[in-house]
Order: structure tokens, then sequence, then C-alpha cells
């Protein structure tokens, strides 16, 4: 082998292998953006703060075990976070999930509904217990416990498989129709309710009224409650 030939292999040696470097770091690069751009897209964060919001509803019922009034205030926001949430999904996310997943989607969905009917049916029943009491604390465990594996699912399989097929546009389109539908969907319990829409819609803006009217006559956190939590 020549030298001059030698000299040029041995400075093209670095010059490949820093290519090759270069390259393996711009695709993990690129494949933990992309990641991270799908855990903050719009419709993952909507859905994520509400999940949020249940835990923290939950956790200042607990703290305020021996706090009768306290207790019974943290429970009705809880319960008007949780059902509110659950309707909008399924009138908003799970026909997206179907839309744009196929079958694997229509799999997903019904079986979020299912779960959604398990919850529905535990808050049913917390209103014709008491706060505070020991059947209260006992099915809101449970409810709690039945609730968290499901956002973990949803968080975890449902939101990124979908969040792929979208863009970033059409997310933020979703969240703003998730918040909207949110504002008039029943804000408590109805579990013989439909769950699908266009009937679920329909059933949920003639119920949403009545649940309003209890609502103004029951207890909810203070301005002072949030602040100072």
């Amino acid at each position: 082998m020549s030298r001059p030939f030698a000299l040029a292999q041995a400075s093209f040696r670095p010059s490949l292998l820093t290519a090759q470097r270069s390259r393996v770091y711009l695709r993990l690069s690129s494949q933990f953006n992309f990641r991270k751009a799908m855990s903050t897209r719009a419709l993952t964060a909507a859905i994520k703060d509400d999940h949020e919001e249940m835990y923290e509803y939950h956790e200042k019922y607990q703290k305020a075990s021996g706090d009768v009034d306290t207790q019974e205030r943290w429970a009705r926001q809880l319960i008007w976070e949780v059902a509110r949430h659950a309707v909008g999904e399924e009138i908003v996310v799970y026909p997206l999930m179907e839309k744009h997943l196929g079958a694997k989607g229509k799999e997903l969905a019904d079986h979020d509904r299912k779960e959604h009917q398990d919850v529905k049916q535990y808050l049913s029943d917390l209103e014709s217990l008491t706060p505070g009491s020991s059947d209260y604390d006992a099915l809101l465990e449970k409810t709690m416990k039945h609730l968290k594996p499901h956002n973990d699912d949803e968080e975890n399989t449902d939101l990124p498989l979908l969040e792929e097929k979208l863009s970033a546009e059409e997310s933020q389109e979703a969240a703003d129709s998730f918040k909207r539908t949110k504002k008039f969907v029943p804000t408590r319990a109805h579990p013989s309710a439909p769950n699908q829409p266009p009937l679920e819609t329909i059933v949920g803006f003639l119920t949403a009224p009545l649940d309003k009217l209890k609502d103004a006559f029951s207890k909810f956190p203070t301005d002072e409650m949030k602040n100072s939590s």
C-alpha cells in the first residue's frame, strides 16, 4: 500500500466513524423528540390534567378525615370531575380512536367504555352514602383503585397510539372539543344512560341541567380551600 493512500485511508476512517455516530445520534434524538412531542400534545395534556385533578381531589378527601363537611365538599368535586371527564371522552376521544385506529381502536374504546360503566355505577352508589362514613370511604377507595389503572392505560397506550395519527392541529382541535363538551355534559354519574354518541350526546344534554340544578344546592370546596391547598 502506498504511503499517500494509507494516509488518506487513515484520515477517512475517523471521518466515516464520526459520520456514523452523527447518524445514530440524530436518529436517537429524533426518536426522543418524537416521544416527547407525543407526550405533550394538546389532547394528551388535557386528559392528563383531568387525571391529576382526580387524584388531587381524592387526596384532599383523605386528608380531611374526621371533618365531614370538608370531605363532603371534596367528594362532590371529585365526582363532578370524574363524571364530566368520562362523558367527554366517550363523546370526543373514543370515536377518534375508532376512526383513526380501526379495529384496534374499536377494541380499546369498547374496553374503556366498559371500565367507565363500572366507575359510573360506583359513583352512583356513592350518592346514597354519607361522605366520611366507613361504607363511603370503602367504596370511594374501590372506585379510585379501579380508575387509576384505567387512566394509566389511556396515558400509556390509547393516547400515544391516537396521537401518532393526529397532526398537532388535530390534537389541539380534539383537546378544545373535549374541554367544550365537558361544559355541557352531566356532572353526576348515570350508569343507565347511553355511552356512545349520538344518543349519549342527546341524553347528556337533557340530563345536564338537572344535575347542575342539584349542584346549585350541593357543597363544593370554597375558593379559600382551593387556594390554600
